[in-house]
């Protein structure tokens, strides 16, 4: 653990460890979208609810016995993967289908552009394992939207950080399609 690394309840009895500058602030920044190309890792609670949204058949994919938001190729030249393919749910007008549709977006989504991940060793987030937080490299390369605003993360960790994801064994969220 690092020198900035501390708990910091997200929750109600639900606790994180954040690893990362408590004065680091984001917003998400219009037509950004760099988030949207890397796949969206669905965890099982984040699939029923897809399910009462849209057709799971249509716009979901598994790969390595995981479930993720199918990608499709898009008509943008920002922000998709070098195969130019991007999140199904990503609209022309770089807004998400799920957001701005059904207000919702899974847990994947809300965590960006951090990461949470359970140190090695530890017991899982079901079982009292500490669930760590830092903030994802590439994103601190790429994600427009750090530094814009004075939202500040270490404030609003309940919309980064899902309860969701302390009833998994694994909460990792740097797994990509």
């Amino acid at each position: 653990m690092s020198d900035t690394a501390r708990a910091v309840e997200v929750h109600p009895g639900r606790e994180a460890v954040v690893d990362f500058d408590p004065g680091l602030t984001f917003e998400c920044v219009e037509e950004c979208t760099w988030c949207c190309h890397h796949g969206v890792l669905l965890y099982e609670p984040d699939l029923l609810e897809l399910a009462g949204c849209t057709s799971l058949a249509e716009t979901t994919t598994e790969f390595r016995g995981q479930d993720f938001v199918r990608k499709e190729a898009k008509d943008r030249d920002e922000h998709v993967g070098e195969d130019g393919e991007a999140c199904y749910f990503l609209r022309d007008d770089g807004l998400c289908a799920l957001h701005a549709e059904h207000d919702w977006k899974p847990a994947r989504c809300s965590v960006f552009p951090l990461h949470a991940s359970v140190e090695d060793g530890d017991a899982t987030p079901r079982e009292g394992g500490d669930i760590h937080v830092s903030v994802r490299e590439a994103a601190r390369e790429h994600c427009e939207g750090l530094g814009v605003s004075e939202r500040r993360v270490v404030e609003n960790l309940d919309a980064f950080l899902p309860a969701v994801l302390w009833d998994l064994d694994d909460p990792e969220t740097r797994r990509e399609l």
